[in-house]
């Protein structure tokens, strides 16, 4: 039995699903998110070993202002979608997103199973991301530490 500060992963309790309002959260509704940095202690930054079903995606395609946001293949295939379009990461292949680069992105499961990835991101009060296949967008947080899903017009979705 592992004792702290090590863990092994699979002790922790997956987040299924995702917190998007309602009427975009189905493709991202099987995803299942391990939160490690959380089950650490770590507050600087997240580190989640994230398993996607098949059909599943990681997230509405998105991008950060000032958050770095950097993936790992564990198992399985993933599509990386961009701005530039598709292309196929297999285990052990990486990508990485800088924070301020406006090119939209996110990861889809078309094989017939699992594939799991680790995501690595820095944590950035006032970092606001955007959704540009969708009236979507969060952050930065507010004066209660939280952040919101608003639509570009800046209304708060329920």
């Amino acid at each position: 039995m592992l004792s702290s500060p090590a863990l092994n992963p699979a002790t922790v309790t997956p987040k299924v699903g995702s917190g998007y309002p309602a009427q975009f959260a189905a493709s991202t509704a099987q995803r299942q998110k391990r939160q490690l940095a959380e089950a650490l202690g770590l507050q600087a930054f997240g580190v989640n070993l994230t398993t996607l079903p098949p059909g599943c995606v990681s997230a509405l395609r998105h991008y950060h202002m000032r958050e770095d946001e950097f993936i790992y293949i564990v198992s399985g295939e993933l599509a990386l979608v961009t701005d530039a379009g598709e292309q196929l990461l297999t285990v052990g292949m990486v990508a990485g997103f800088p924070g301020g680069v406006k090119d939209g992105h996110h990861l889809i499961n078309r094989s017939q199973s699992d594939a799991v990835y680790l995501e690595v991101g820095n944590r950035d009060p006032a970092c606001q991301s955007f959704y540009p296949d969708h009236d979507l967008t969060i952050g930065p947080e507010d004066a209660d530490g939280q952040r919101h899903f608003t639509n570009l017009a800046g209304v708060r979705y329920p």
